[in-house]
């Protein structure tokens, strides 16, 4: 069995983010006048998508090799080699702005377009080595060293060869490459929504989360697991990550499972779990509703909406082996008097849930993700500056009055735009720089900056790095080799081609995060499944959760990886733990592909109601099976009983669905009846 301790977790956003407000005095310079400048570019545009993208990317590499040692090393000084390559990217990332308009009459690249091209993919790649390990650095080598000398290999392996120039062209001077689309949506959506978390995580959002998920569910039959759960999922909808789930909210909860009697690897997986599923949870999803919503030219509601049935079930889903698991150790909750009241934690920081509501009723009102993003993490800093303001005033009227102030000169948007809003937020600071306490607030806002941009690099990189996948897989025709043969198998098989794409998702999984994961297996397994007859957001929704499982699955689960030193318990104990908690996880996608209803595809209300019942009984049995209790533990006979009628109703057709209807009422008929008879014998006398 693997121990936690001969495997060190790789370093990840979270970590660096603490260290973010001690940056030496460069770095937290840069990483705030990145904010800035993508918060700038984001509200008045005044420059074309290509060199948005190309600046955005220079700042990505100087940040990731100077935040990130070549040597590891934790030291606070970073090495003259490490600020020369970071500002050679640097610069680099102006080379679009400064010949753009002789890039786009070229018809074949110039010498210097060649060796400009050459050093940003080089120092790219090293930038994605450094922030996210080797195994996503080497996956994209081996496709550009195919789209290289391809062309030695033997079919089906090969293909026509290109030239190097020709691969450099694509992956360099166009939008196909370390540009491509995921580059736009880290350098526009991606880096908003990162921003805006980090100004509500500065702001209390955290803390307030924690409070309502202990007031709420502390108290009921193990409750901390349950905290776990609903923190998790709150965070989720602001952060979007994982693994900073886990390093986050996990160093409170996992103790306070263990504290009350759940084992250490339960603890560890279920936090584990949990954090997972922040990914899937609205609006945010991870980044990956935005880069999935361009991909295949899609509304972003119409993700959300496809995503919030799966992601309500895969929380209840853990809720419910949360609840089986303390049932059967006998497991109690927090003490009532310990748990801190919800309505007073609400009636206390109320405030910080409106630039989230802001944000939701943007979204649906048809506003694009970028503005309502932005919008949303202005009122976020207007909330900020505004409570510093508010806090020394004694008489009520006096507060009531100045936020009313505040909401009209926030109303101004309507007319004027987000333009209206930074006015009002540098009307805001200047009473900061004079009054007591105003330049913590103001230290508070540019930490704030420095973080977010700190907890983009890694992703940005990624995203940059896997464009060059992208590139490659346009520049050969891949996907149309790979897809002709899936399809093939697909046409006797739609079972068997999905679970071709599950496994291929999740072997790149286990080294890529899960964001770039999406965007390769969307490119080559996504159109395989619409061919298929599968619904486009269905298709992609499919490959996006087997890459998030990849996170759980072993042998590398950086999930659970994240999970180990905390829970002090061996990392593949907790992953195989994670396989029976997250089981919905690998279900769901395949009940949506046969039932399209359950991601709201369709115009039948009732059917998605239908098909939602389904997922809840059949999951009811599997976590019955998986933890071998329900209302009494389960022999072996019963949880293969119970198996057996969930996996029935996996696939939408009446004869299986009527039997494993049937099979589950007899299940839970047999076990009230087993249960009951056995109480009441226990209770005869003697």
């Amino acid at each position: 069995m693997t121990d936690a301790s001969t495997h060190p977790v790789p370093e990840t956003a979270p970590e660096v983010e603490t260290r973010a407000a001690t940056l030496i005095r460069p770095l937290y310079c840069i990483a705030i006048a990145f904010s800035l400048f993508q918060l700038y570019t984001a509200v008045f545009t005044p420059l074309s998508s290509l060199v948005v993208r190309s600046v955005h990317v220079g700042f990505l590499i100087l940040l990731a090799l100077t935040l990130y040692r070549a040597n590891g090393s934790g030291e606070s000084k970073v090495p003259w080699y490490d600020w020369l390559l970071g500002l050679t990217g640097f610069a680099l990332g102006f080379y679009h702005w400064i010949f753009e308009a002789d890039i786009m009459l070229r018809f074949l690249p110039e010498t210097q377009d060649l060796i400009v091209g050459t050093l940003m993919v080089a120092l790219v790649f090293e930038g994605a080595r450094r922030c996210m390990g080797i195994g996503l650095a080497v996956v994209c080598g081996l496709f550009l060293l195919w789209g290289l000398f391809g062309q030695y290999l033997p079919d089906p392996l090969g293909h026509r060869g290109y030239a190097p120039d020709q691969v450099l062209q694509q992956l360099f001077l166009g939008t196909e490459g370390i540009f491509g689309i995921p580059t736009f949506v880290s350098s526009t959506y991606l880096f908003l929504f990162i921003l805006f978390g980090s100004f509500l995580q500065q702001a209390g959002m955290v803390s307030l989360f924690n409070h309502l998920s202990l007031g709420t569910v502390g108290h009921t039959k193990g409750g901390p697991a349950k905290v776990a759960v609903v923190s998790s999922g709150i965070m989720g909808t602001i952060s979007g990550s994982g693994i900073a789930n886990v390093v986050t909210t996990g160093l409170f909860t996992i103790p306070l499972m263990k504290r009350f009697g759940y084992r250490p690897a339960f603890a560890g997986a279920v936090e584990a779990t949990a954090s997972m599923g922040g990914q899937i949870m609205p609006p945010v999803m991870g980044a990956v509703a935005f880069i999935m919503a361009e991909t295949i030219g899609a509304p972003y509601v119409d993700v959300v909406k496809a995503a919030a049935i799966p992601a309500v079930l895969y929380f209840a889903t853990v809720l419910w082996m949360v609840h089986l698991e303390a049932g059967r150790c006998n497991l109690k909750g927090l003490p009532k008097e310990e748990c801190p009241r919800p309505l007073l934690a609400l009636k206390e920081r109320w405030y910080l849930l409106l630039p989230l509501m802001t944000l939701v009723w943007l979204l649906f009102g048809g506003y694009t993700p970028l503005f309502a993003g932005t919008i949303g993490l202005l009122l976020t800093v207007v909330l900020i500056l505004g409570s510093a303001l508010s806090g020394p005033l004694r008489q009520t009227y006096m507060k009531v009055a100045f936020w009313i102030m505040v909401g009209l000169a926030c109303s101004a948007f309507f007319k004027f735009g987000a333009g209206a809003i930074f006015a009002l937020i540098g009307v805001l600071i200047l009473p900061q720089l004079v009054l007591k306490g105003g330049r913590s607030t103001l230290k508070l806002c540019l930490d704030s900056l420095a973080q977010g941009a700190v907890s983009a690099t890694g992703v940005g990189i990624a995203c940059a790095v896997v464009g060059v996948i992208i590139a490659i897989l346009t520049l050969t025709g891949l996907p149309i080799t790979i897809g002709s043969a899936i399809v093939d198998i697909g046409q006797s098989s739609l079972f068997l081609s999905l679970v071709l794409t599950m496994l291929t998702c999740i072997v790149l999984g286990m080294g890529i995060p899960s964001i770039p994961n999406y965007i390769i297996t969307s490119s080559i397994a996504g159109p395989v499944l619409v061919q298929l007859g599968v619904p486009v957001i269905v298709a992609h929704m499919f490959v996006f959760y087997f890459g998030i499982m990849a996170n759980l699955t072993p042998p590398v689960a950086l999930a659970a990886f994240a999970a180990a030193p905390i829970a002090n318990a061996p990392a593949m104990r907790i992953s195989m733990i994670c396989l029976r908690i997250a089981i919905a996880g690998f279900l769901l996608p395949f009940m949506a592909v046969y039932a399209p209803a359950l991601m709201l595809q369709g115009d039948s209300l009732w059917m998605s109601v239908w098909v939602t019942f389904k997922a809840v009984f059949a999951i009811a049995l599997w976590g019955a099976a998986a933890i071998g209790y329900l209302q009494a533990p389960l022999n072996w006979t019963e949880r293969l009983w119970a198996t057996a009628a969930a996996g029935c109703m996996v696939v939408a057709m009446p004869i299986t669905d009527e039997i494993g209807l049937t099979l589950g009422a007899a299940f839970l008929a047999w076990h009230w009846f087993r249960v009951r008879r056995g109480s009441s014998l226990a209770t005869e006398p003697a």
